[in-house]
């Protein structure tokens, strides 16, 4: 069984920063892409940035310039570095992992920023 444990949530003021951290364990081959989704209440979960294993990176036009996402594969691991925090960066922020035909979710962390 995979699990994907997050941590580095928090509260933070405006133009302050948070880094994230995902680890995967368990039974996982050969993973394609790890990355980060948010969610706020009533909306869909959205795609924030990812990272291929090649080394590929995608992010939202929101976080271009703010947010760097990075992996370490030796630890399965994702990190996901956010500088010049927004309000509107207020979510609840999940870890992804894809793995062939397989996708594996974080539990989710909270991010909250105050204006």
């Amino acid at each position: 069984q995979v699990q994907l444990v997050e941590s580095g949530g928090g509260l933070v003021q405006a133009g302050g920063s948070l880094r994230l951290s995902c680890a995967a364990s368990g039974s996982i081959f050969s993973i394609n892409a790890m990355g980060w989704y948010h969610q706020v209440p009533g909306k869909q979960r959205e795609l924030v940035a990812t990272m291929t294993s090649g080394g590929t990176t995608y992010y939202v036009d929101s976080v271009k310039g703010r947010f760097t996402i990075s992996r370490d594969n030796a630890k399965n691991a994702v990190y996901l570095q956010m500088n010049s925090l927004k309000p509107e960066d207020t979510a609840v922020y999940y870890c992804n992992v894809r793995s062939g035909p397989a996708e594996y979710w974080g539990q989710g962390t909270q991010v909250t920023v105050s204006s």
